[in-house]
């Protein structure tokens, strides 16, 4: 389907000739022409020219609103492109949105000694530190709570138990985790890092690379009372 812009050309581009034809039938007929004084001659051309001149300075001026108008579109179309690609990655740090991609399935088997909320939470810190983008934590049969900047790890009061941003939670736990599989798991593997903590406590860490991880768990964000764009 043509453009509004390119039908007004095409219909400008017709006018050009249809005036043509008009002046010189308004000039009169072949032979009035013949016998009209050389200075009316003068006139009926120089009253064309100046049409023609006015309709092809109508045309470019169309012409380039045209492109203006298909510059603009695109600019509109890739700004809004990217602000919505923005969205959706403020969305998945926030916790607010659902994401997958490569990661790795990390589950925290603990031994003689529970799993205290410090260990957890250094493995938080590590899988950040090695470039995580989404995680989610979730223990023995209860639901997963997502983890963002916020989220705060806790002791439960009874024993071998884990409170994550209020939520409950039962050993053994899994961390579902989108990153690099390769750097989160030599973070994880570093001396004196989790996987020695949890073994020093008798308790055994398994980690899985698949593609794609799952974080389906989401986060509410609650209103911000103080804070405010500077």
């Amino acid at each position: 389907m043509r453009k509004p812009a390119n039908l007004v050309i095409a219909l400008l581009v017709g006018l050009l000739g249809f005036a043509v034809a008009v002046q010189f039938k308004a000039g009169g007929s072949d032979a009035e022409l013949s016998s009209a004084r050389p200075e009316d001659l003068v006139r009926i051309l120089s009253d064309l020219d100046a049409q023609q001149e006015r309709l092809r300075g109508e045309i470019s001026d169309l012409e380039d609103t045209q492109r203006q108008l298909d510059s603009g579109a695109q600019g509109r179309d890739a700004a809004l492109a990217d602000a919505r690609k923005r969205a959706d990655e403020l969305g998945i740090l926030a916790g607010t949105l659902q994401a997958e991609g490569p990661g790795l399935r990390i589950d925290l088997m603990p031994g003689g000694d529970p799993i205290k909320s410090e260990t957890v939470l250094d493995a938080i810190e590590e899988l950040r530190g090695a470039g995580a983008e989404a995680m989610q934590i979730s223990g023995a049969g209860g639901p997963a709570v997502r983890i963002v900047a916020s989220t705060y790890f806790v002791d439960a009061p009874e024993g071998g138990r884990l409170v994550v941003d209020g939520t409950t939670l039962a050993a053994p736990y899994t961390i579902t985790v989108i990153g690099g599989p390769d750097t989160m798991r030599t973070a994880l593997n570093i001396p004196g890092g989790v996987v020695d903590s949890v073994r020093q406590h008798g308790g055994t860490v398994s980690v899985r690379e698949a593609d794609p991880v799952h974080v389906t768990a989401l986060h509410t964000a609650s209103a911000l009372q103080y804070a405010k764009p500077s």
